[in-house]
């Protein structure tokens, strides 16, 4: 995702079916405001997760009561590989990471929840984990610098740190990597029809 003041880059997508997505998880009693936080240890989960568009926080250090209690205090789920912490957390619920890699702890946060369907990348701020917003491209003008403007088709802005997203060099790569996610629960959905068939979501 490419953004504005940094020079870091990555490529964003506004949603534009939130309200068609509310409305279906209310009916299908769906948990559309499913929120993390995650331990020191995992901050790639983190950041593919902001990526993908689920409200999820992270600390680089942090006590370990400190972070129980934001998770009590704002409701969210801690997604943790040390045991000691878990132990811990007692009314919070956890969910204990096996893999060390990113790709499938990403995978196994989707599949606990049944997320798949409300994967919507490039949503959020990866930074202050916000909601992006659109931004019309003519208000980007003075934001960006003016090769960006002249490239770039479309913006979206964070309403906390202001920063400007889109799509940037580095899309093509962040595509595949999220496409290469999204097969697995296409695989998923195979593997239920071979088995006998699939449950309605």
């Amino acid at each position: 995702m490419n953004q504005a003041p940094t020079d870091e880059s990555s490529p964003y997508k506004i949603n534009s079916r939130l309200k068609c997505f509310l409305l279906s998880s209310i009916i299908l009693n769906r948990p559309f405001f499913m929120k993390f936080i995650v331990d020191c240890m995992l901050g790639k989960l983190a950041k593919w997760l902001k990526i993908l568009g689920f409200d999820t926080v992270y600390f680089s250090k942090i006590e370990d009561s400190d972070l129980l209690d934001l998770a009590q205090k704002e409701g969210r789920v801690l997604l943790s590989r040390d045991n000691g912490l878990i132990e811990k957390s007692r009314v919070i619920k956890t969910i204990f990471i096996e893999s060390e890699d990113w790709n499938p702890q990403v995978e196994q946060v989707l599949n606990e929840f049944d997320l798949w369907q409300d994967v919507r990348p490039y949503s959020r701020c990866i930074e202050c984990n916000v909601e992006l917003r659109d931004l019309p491209k003519r208000r980007a003008k003075n934001l960006v610098a003016p090769f960006v403007y002249e490239r770039a088709s479309s913006f979206a802005i964070c309403p906390r740190c202001s920063r400007v997203f889109w799509k940037g060099t580095h899309h093509q790569d962040m595509e595949f990597k999220i496409e290469e996610i999204l097969k697995k629960r296409k695989k998923k959905k195979t593997d239920r029809l071979q088995n006998g068939g699939e449950k309605k979501e």
